[in-house]
């Protein structure tokens, strides 16, 4: 829960265009009311005498956009190191957390789930931490809704010291820290995450690309240890997510009552089918294959993305074509952090419409975190709203050129009115 602020006086937002998403029309003007951090009236009647007026021009108001799979304590500032999991201990990497936070949350992306740390921490949540401070308004950064560290079988995907083919004890990992084998482990690991604040859980349901330890897609943890994973969370109202490319491993993730695939490059028509008459979510990751730097992995890693990449685009023009539910997430840092919006280009060209993409990461990412309480720019909900210029039905990369964002009512950005060369601060591009 945000802590108590300070009251505020009303701002009133106008600008030339909004979106109403549900209807898939610009509106003009983009008039909106905010007041206590929420939307209270769309083409206010009246506007109180000592409101801020925000006049932001030629610009399209759109309600905060949503990243569903992020990492926001890796990559950004000085990360080339190989030997980052080594070299930075729990509070460089809550600090790197933080910058990062700042260029998500300038690139308009106003909610991310962070999902799983796989890094030694000593037991600590450093994603709660993280959401900890930004709710108390002591840092800039989106909402974040956290996954705590991601449960991940001895040598599975996410096991840290697999991607450097560590040594054995080097780098020695907890059940705490993620690393769970058979159900007994995999209990207390989830029991673990959700005790410390987790607010929901991943897990490693296959081997991904940049596996050492076998070939992409293949399923690392059993039947009966994914559906304890599941079991656990439900039972405490948190969903389950699952990186999972292989199609096996994906309809056992199915099967075992998991709420959203991560990547899932490799699923059938008939997986996607399955995924789609159980309700389950998919969030793409798709603009990977055609962004990710591949070009320090080892070769037998490169091998692999020629292989893969090229199949994840086709899966997911097919899912999007048959009807999957798809929710935006890019798995920043794989694409750099305030790179955010790249991956609503790449759902346009598997074949979404701009509507549906922006819809990806706004109404369907609400479904999928159960807020009912943002992704429209509608009274009553959180005044989380950005500006583009354009017109994004008709063109998405707009998306990467956000001039103003507001979230919980507080402006984090105004480019819309160029500044004095003087009032100028040297920014990062974000």
């Amino acid at each position: 829960m945000a802590a108590r602020r300070t009251p505020r006086p009303p701002v009133h937002l106008r600008a030339a265009r909004m979106l109403d998403v549900d209807k898939g029309e610009l509106i003009e003007p983009g008039d909106l009311l905010v007041e206590d951090g929420r939307i209270t009236a769309v083409a206010p009647a009246s506007v109180p005498a000592d409101a801020e007026v925000h006049d932001l021009g030629d610009v399209t108001l759109l309600p905060g956009l949503m990243d569903m799979e992020v990492n926001l304590l890796l990559g950004g500032p000085d990360h080339r190191s190989p030997l980052n999991p080594v070299q930075d201990d729990p509070a460089v990497r809550t600090l790197r957390a933080v910058a990062n936070a700042r260029r998500t949350l300038r690139a308009g992306f106003t909610t991310v789930r962070n999902l799983g740390l796989f890094v030694q921490t000593g037991g600590l949540l450093l994603d709660v931490a993280l959401k900890k401070a930004i709710d108390h308004g002591w840092i800039e950064g989106p909402r974040v809704v956290p996954a705590g560290h991601a449960i991940t079988p001895t040598g599975g995907h996410l096991d840290p010291t697999m991607f450097q083919a560590f040594a054995p004890h080097v780098m020695p990992l907890t059940v705490e820290e993620g690393i769970a084998n058979g159900v007994s482990e995999v209990r207390k690991a989830v029991r673990y995450q959700i005790k410390h604040g987790a607010r929901l859980i991943k897990v490693c349901a296959s081997n991904g690309v940049m596996s050492h330890t076998g070939p992409a897609g293949a399923q690392q943890y059993s039947d009966e240890e994914l559906a304890a994973i599941a079991d656990e969370a439900h039972r405490a109202g948190l969903k389950v997510a699952a990186h999972c490319m292989g199609d096996t491993a994906i309809r056992a993730a199915v099967a075992a009552g998991i709420d959203c695939v991560e990547h899932g490059f490799l699923a059938s028509d008939d997986t996607l089918r399955l995924m789609i008459e159980h309700g389950t979510f998919l969030v793409a990751t798709s603009y990977l294959a055609d962004g990710m730097d591949v070009s320090r992995a080892a070769p037998e890693l490169q091998a692999k993305a020629a292989e893969v990449f090229p199949r994840s685009r086709a899966t997911i023009s097919r899912a999007i074509e048959l009807g999957v539910r798809v929710a935006c997430g890019t798995d920043a840092p794989a694409i750099p952090h305030g790179r955010n919006a790249k991956e609503l280009l790449a759902l346009v060209d598997r074949g979404m419409t701009p509507l549906a993409a922006l819809r990806a990461a706004t109404t369907v990412a609400a479904d999928l975190i159960d807020a009912d309480d943002r992704g429209r720019l509608e009274p009553g909900l959180l005044a989380d709203v950005i500006a583009v210029p354009g017109d994004p039905l008709a063109d998405i990369t707009v998306t990467e050129d956000v001039r103003f964002v507001m979230k919980d009512g507080l402006v984090h950005r105004d480019d819309t009115h160029p500044q004095p060369i003087g009032d100028r601060t040297e920014e990062e591009s974000p």
